[in-house]
Protein backbone atom coordinates (compact mmCIF):
# COMPACT_ATOMS: atom_id res chain seq x y z
CA UNK A 1 0.00 0.00 0.00
CA UNK A 2 3.03 3.07 0.56
CA UNK A 3 3.68 4.87 -2.20
CA UNK A 4 7.38 6.07 -1.45
CA UNK A 5 8.86 8.92 -3.42
CA UNK A 6 12.22 9.86 -2.49
CA UNK A 7 14.60 12.78 -4.14
CA UNK A 8 17.88 13.58 -4.09
CA UNK A 9 20.76 15.62 -5.73
CA UNK A 10 22.04 14.00 -8.92
CA UNK A 11 25.33 11.94 -8.92
CA UNK A 12 24.64 8.96 -6.16
CA UNK A 13 25.16 5.99 -7.34
CA UNK A 14 23.00 3.35 -8.09
CA UNK A 15 23.86 1.10 -5.11
CA UNK A 16 23.05 4.17 -2.93
CA UNK A 17 19.91 4.81 -4.29
CA UNK A 18 19.33 1.19 -3.82
CA UNK A 19 20.37 0.83 -0.44
CA UNK A 20 18.45 4.52 0.29
CA UNK A 21 15.23 2.55 -1.20
CA UNK A 22 15.67 -0.53 1.03
CA UNK A 23 16.23 1.15 4.37
CA UNK A 24 13.00 3.08 3.76
CA UNK A 25 11.33 -0.59 2.69
CA UNK A 26 12.87 -2.33 5.74
CA UNK A 27 11.76 0.25 8.20
CA UNK A 28 8.46 0.06 7.00
CA UNK A 29 8.25 -3.47 7.22
CA UNK A 30 9.27 -3.53 10.64
CA UNK A 31 7.46 -0.85 12.48
CA UNK A 32 5.08 0.54 10.53
CA UNK A 33 2.92 -2.92 9.37
CA UNK A 34 3.63 -2.81 5.91
CA UNK A 35 3.47 -6.24 4.55
CA UNK A 36 6.57 -8.26 2.30
CA UNK A 37 6.64 -6.95 -1.01
CA UNK A 38 4.14 -4.27 -0.73
CA UNK A 39 7.31 -2.03 -2.26
CA UNK A 40 6.32 0.45 -4.85
CA UNK A 41 9.17 3.41 -4.88
CA UNK A 42 10.06 6.34 -6.82
CA UNK A 43 13.88 7.71 -6.59
CA UNK A 44 14.72 10.40 -8.59
CA UNK A 45 17.87 12.67 -9.02
CA UNK A 46 17.74 15.92 -9.54
CA UNK A 47 20.12 19.09 -10.30
CA UNK A 48 20.95 21.10 -7.17
CA UNK A 49 19.55 23.67 -9.01
CA UNK A 50 15.49 21.79 -9.09
CA UNK A 51 15.89 21.38 -5.11
CA UNK A 52 14.54 24.80 -3.24
CA UNK A 53 15.09 24.73 0.67
CA UNK A 54 15.87 26.81 3.69
CA UNK A 55 19.76 26.10 5.26
CA UNK A 56 18.37 25.84 8.02
CA UNK A 57 14.83 24.65 9.83
CA UNK A 58 13.65 23.84 13.43
CA UNK A 59 17.29 23.03 14.45
CA UNK A 60 18.67 21.22 11.06
CA UNK A 61 20.94 22.27 9.10
CA UNK A 62 20.93 20.87 5.59
CA UNK A 63 23.37 20.40 2.94
CA UNK A 64 23.72 19.62 -0.78
CA UNK A 65 23.34 15.85 0.65
CA UNK A 66 19.56 16.60 1.32
CA UNK A 67 16.76 13.76 0.62
CA UNK A 68 13.55 13.97 0.57
CA UNK A 69 11.15 11.02 1.58
CA UNK A 70 7.20 11.19 0.97
CA UNK A 71 5.31 8.27 1.46
CA UNK A 72 1.77 8.02 0.62
CA UNK A 73 0.11 5.02 3.03
CA UNK A 74 -3.54 4.46 4.63
CA UNK A 75 -3.97 6.37 7.76
CA UNK A 76 -4.35 4.37 10.98
CA UNK A 77 -0.27 4.46 12.33
CA UNK A 78 0.46 5.92 15.97
CA UNK A 79 2.34 8.49 16.56
CA UNK A 80 4.91 6.26 18.39
CA UNK A 81 5.32 3.79 15.69
CA UNK A 82 5.94 6.71 13.13
CA UNK A 83 8.76 8.50 15.33
CA UNK A 84 10.06 5.21 15.63
CA UNK A 85 9.71 4.78 11.75
CA UNK A 86 11.35 8.25 11.44
CA UNK A 87 14.14 7.53 13.69
CA UNK A 88 15.21 4.14 12.14
CA UNK A 89 15.50 5.58 8.57
CA UNK A 90 17.69 8.29 9.77
CA UNK A 91 19.75 6.01 11.70
CA UNK A 92 20.03 3.77 9.04
CA UNK A 93 20.74 5.97 7.05
CA UNK A 94 23.83 7.30 8.71
CA UNK A 95 24.89 3.80 9.74
CA UNK A 96 24.63 2.28 6.48
CA UNK A 97 25.13 5.36 3.88
CA UNK A 98 27.22 7.76 6.36
CA UNK A 99 24.55 10.40 5.72
CA UNK A 100 23.98 13.52 7.67
CA UNK A 101 21.00 12.75 9.91
CA UNK A 102 19.91 16.67 9.27
CA UNK A 103 19.84 15.66 5.98
CA UNK A 104 16.45 13.32 6.22
CA UNK A 105 13.11 15.18 5.42
CA UNK A 106 10.06 12.46 5.78
CA UNK A 107 6.84 13.04 4.83
CA UNK A 108 4.04 10.78 5.34
CA UNK A 109 0.87 11.29 3.30
CA UNK A 110 -2.10 9.34 4.73
CA UNK A 111 -5.09 8.54 2.62
CA UNK A 112 -8.22 6.19 2.92
CA UNK A 113 -8.07 2.60 1.93
CA UNK A 114 -10.27 3.27 -1.21
CA UNK A 115 -8.04 5.26 -2.94
CA UNK A 116 -5.68 2.56 -4.22
CA UNK A 117 -5.63 0.43 -7.03
CA UNK A 118 -2.61 -2.07 -7.50
CA UNK A 119 -4.22 -3.35 -10.76
CA UNK A 120 -7.24 -4.48 -13.22
CA UNK A 121 -8.83 -1.06 -12.54
CA UNK A 122 -9.85 -2.90 -8.93
CA UNK A 123 -9.80 -0.85 -5.65
CA UNK A 124 -8.53 -3.87 -3.71
CA UNK A 125 -8.46 -2.45 -0.10
CA UNK A 126 -12.40 -1.32 -1.04
CA UNK A 127 -14.49 -2.35 1.74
Amino acid sequence: MPFVRIDLKRGKSAEYRKTLGEIVYKAMTDLINVPENDKFQVITEHDRGDLNYAENYLGNTYSDDIVFIQITLNAGRTVEMKKAFYKRIVDDFQSQLGGRPDDVVINLVEVAKENWSFGHGIAQYAT
